[in-house]
């Protein structure tokens, strides 16, 4: 999977989505005026009365009354979407509330949960994402889904029949398919056109509400007073459901063929045709399959994993492939037959499924292995492998796959054991971020004594614990742990998230420097905190020519080559020949040169302004500077890990998400 492409042609589906909307609203107006011209001339025409006057044409209609209706009409339909825009702006978990979903807590120690949230883990840590929230809806059904307007809101929904009849090989499958709509850009389309739809489907909503009101005001008269309301009612009524053919083939033209690229990337990135296979033919095999009960599952159909209602016409309005196609394009050998799904039993003790997720229930469960392979051995050695070249990085943003997994359980089990369980509650979690921007020296006391007063009860007596096992871990296992915390970190209250940001600024400006890995953290706790309790803030793609940045783009070198700069060298050229590479691989043309800037950025304020430019950039413009950080961190050969982490935080600033496989000297 190309990911810049993929990003540029969800843009790209973004504008065919509006055009079908557009096409579509145009078709209502045509129909409502129509309609109340009919009604007009029925009730309005002078000297006509109890009934149409059938030498009466359309042309007898005020012109302005047709600009009206119109402007009306378009007028209705943007309020209603931008009320259901509004709705959804919470991003992911406003989708996932509003199908009865409740948060699964990152600390469960239900075994089942257990091995869906690692299984989330793995995945998220391997393809350079945020670990997304987890949310359990009470169905039987099999299904599950991704929403979110991007990584930053994302959320993962699973049925809780999925947990009761899948392993872990199915749910993994089902999963991959739910993080290939994350890194596709899918889901960012997805929640627009909940609310472009329900736009359209507000005129059949008008028409019930005017029949039920005209309604009751005709049969209290006893008279024929209310049958032009009902006339109108009864139109919009059918217009309405006009709105809902034309939303429904939006939604089928949107969806169906993104189901089938998103199983070819579960199949992709596991490396197990078996499990997704697997899991959608326990679909075909349970009496419940994959439908859904909740009211607000229509409105969202698009997003799950598999059908969520009845397929009308034939499978016209269908928003999935039929079930035996996706299954024959992942396992052409399928014989056809489903299995028999049992129904669950939720007993503590019954099931091979809570046997099954037990191996999860302590750690990571990468023991337990994903697509056959196991965190050891020669599938582990290959993900270790050093990227030499700015091309492999290029082509590693967004990527998830059977060795990138194999790396993130390797590092997840790396982890002692307390740390990861401090990184799943809530208490912890604030303690563990704290213990990781502690300075080892003097000033760590002084930082410990501040928290010790300002701490929030219960989270400076977490804290004394840790410090001693995050002091050792290496800069790519402490951005490990800050990612897994991102979970619990998201289940604070609006209060405790202000109180635990405002600490944690205060203990990062203590020592009068802001350190390297300090500034990653920060950047990505704000990146990801701040849509979650703030609301997301409007990020525009505006520059189509990197040239427009090449200042911010000449910082950004500059902060990396800076960082090459060992201390033991003695004519200091590792710098501009950082920077150097870094220049060349933007392509600029001549004229367009940049100048290493060495002087001393303490608070990282020049990159921060720099980034907030570059992230602007058009989603094909962002893999040649990702190709020119690439070359300024490996023109000194093999990078530092300092340096690795670095560039993960940058690739993530700049909504280029970058798996840890490029490992350090």
């Amino acid at each position: 999977m190309d990911f810049f492409r993929a990003q540029d042609n969800a843009r790209r589906n973004t504008w065919r989505l509006a055009g079908l909307f557009a096409a579509a609203v145009v078709s209502l107006v045509v129909l409502t005026n129509l309609l109340l011209g009919f009604v007009y001339l029925y009730s309005a025409r002078p000297g006509v009365t109890g009934g149409l006057d059938l030498n009466a044409t359309l042309a007898d209609v005020p012109p302005g009354y047709w600009l009206m209706i119109s402007l009306g009409v378009i007028g209705v339909i943007a309020l209603a979407s931008g009320y259901k825009y509004l709705q959804v702006r919470g991003g992911g978990r406003t989708i996932a509330e509003s199908l009865g979903g409740r948060l699964i807590p990152a600390a469960t120690d239900d075994p089942r949960q257990r091995r869906l949230l690692n299984v989330v883990e793995e995945m998220a840590i391997a393809s350079g994402i945020p670990v997304p929230p987890v949310y359990l809806i009470d169905e039987p059904s099999i299904n599950a889904f991704a929403a979110g307007f991007g990584v930053d809101d994302a959320v993962i929904g699973i049925n809780q029949g999925t947990l009761d009849h899948l392993d872990r090989d199915e749910l993994q499958g089902v999963v991959a398919h739910e993080f290939s709509h994350l890194l596709n850009g899918d889901s960012r389309l997805n929640l627009r056109l909940i609310a472009i739809l329900h736009g359209i489907l507000f005129i059949g909503l008008l028409g019930r509400i005017l029949l039920r009101g005209f309604g009751r005001r005709g049969g209290r008269r006893g008279n024929s007073a209310g049958a032009p309301g009902l006339v109108l009612g009864l139109g919009l009524l059918v217009i309405g459901y006009a709105g809902t053919f034309f939303g429904n083939m939006i939604k089928a033209a949107v969806s169906r063929q993104r189901e089938f690229l998103a199983d070819a990337a579960s199949v992709q990135y596991t490396r197990n045709p078996g499990g997704i296979a697997g899991a959608l033919k326990k679909i075909g095999g349970l009496s419940f399959g994959s439908t859904m009960t909740s009211a607000a599952a229509g409105e969202a159909s698009h997003l799950f994993f598999g059908q969520a209602g009845r397929v009308f016409l034939g499978g016209l309005m269908a928003t999935h492939p039929p079930l035996d196609k996706r299954i024959r394009a992942v396992d052409p050998r399928w014989d056809g037959t489903f299995p028999v799904v049992a129904a669950a039993v939720h007993a503590d003790a019954a099931g091979a499924s809570v046997a099954a997720g037990a191996s999860d229930a302590a750690g990571s469960g990468a023991a337990a292995g994903f697509a056959g392979l196991t965190a050891t051995g020669a599938a582990a050695e290959s993900a270790l492998e050093i990227h030499d070249s700015p091309d492999q990085v290029v082509a590693a943003v967004g990527r998830l796959d059977d060795s990138g997994l194999a790396r993130a359980a390797t590092l997840i089990d790396g982890l002692p054991a307390a740390l990861r369980s401090a990184a799943h509650d809530p208490f912890g979690s604030r303690a563990l971020t704290y213990a990781l921007v502690l300075d080892p020296g003097e000033p760590g006391q002084t930082q410990l004594a501040y928290l010790a007063t300002r701490a929030e009860p219960g989270v400076a007596d977490e804290l004394g614990g840790l410090v001693a096992l995050v002091q050792p871990l290496d800069e790519q296992q402490k951005l490990t742990l800050l990612e897994l915390s991102l979970p619990a970190l998201k289940q604070l209250s609006t209060r405790q998230y202000r109180t635990f940001i405002d600490n944690l600024i205060d203990l990062m400006k203590a020592d009068r420097r802001i350190d390297l890995l300090e500034w990653v953290l920060h950047r990505l706790l704000v990146k990801e905190l701040r849509p979650h309790f703030e609301g997301r803030p409007r990020h525009r793609a505006r520059h189509g020519d990197i040239a427009a940045v090449r200042a911010e783009a000449a910082e950004l070198l500059s902060a990396l080559a800076r960082e090459a700069e060992r201390p033991e060298a003695q004519d200091g050229p590792e710098a501009e020949r950082a920077f150097t590479a870094g220049w060349q691989a933007l392509g600029l043309p001549e004229g367009h040169g940049g100048a290493l800037n060495l002087a001393e950025d303490p608070n990282f304020a020049r990159l921060n302004r720099a980034l907030a430019e570059l992230r602007a950039l058009k989603p094909l413009q962002k893999p040649r500077l990702v190709k020119a950080c690439a070359a300024a961190v490996l023109a000194n050969g093999p990078p530092s890990l300092r340096q690795s982490v670095l560039l993960q935080g940058v690739a993530a600033t700049l909504d280029c998400p970058l798996p840890p496989s490029i490992s350090g000297r």
